[in-house]
């Protein structure tokens, strides 16, 4: 085992230490495969889902009704699709050694923002700038 890759399982990356450090890398860098092993997982198990409940249904609320659930997971699976490209996307800012800094400004992201949200690429200050700019550049 790399001694960088040794990490507690109490670590918390903590403000008084070094930005990016190898703890703080490794410490995110478990937290985005834990989470994208989750989401495969999870698609895995709706795959099998989906699979085993093609029965016929004669009632037609029923049948309406296991329709409308089986549409709303394959919508939140879609959405998780794309949030494993934003995860895949993250580890590789890690290897390049990009990652928790703002792809807008260069300033560090917090560490409180990336714990929260570890596919951040903006500062909050930068992501709302963003938003705003969306919402005044919006076609409605």
């Amino acid at each position: 085992m790399k001694p960088e890759s040794f990490l507690p399982d109490d670590y918390r990356p903590a403000e008084d230490e070094p930005f990016m450090n190898d703890r703080q890398v490794e410490y995110f860098r478990r937290k985005l495969m834990v989470w994208k092993e989750d989401i495969l997982k999870g698609s895995q198990e709706t795959l099998a889902d989906l699979a085993n409940s093609s029965r016929n249904i004669p009632d037609i609320a029923d049948r309406a009704s296991e329709e409308t659930d089986r549409a709303l997971e394959l919508r939140t699976r879609d959405r998780q699709r794309k949030l494993i490209s934003k995860i895949d996307a993250a580890l590789r800012r890690i290897d390049n050694g990009e990652f928790g800094y703002c792809e807008v400004t260069g300033e560090r992201i917090s560490l409180k923002r990336l714990d929260a949200r570890p596919i951040a690429t903006m500062t909050l200050q930068a992501q709302e700038a963003h938003e705003r700019k969306e919402r005044v550049h919006r076609d409605d």
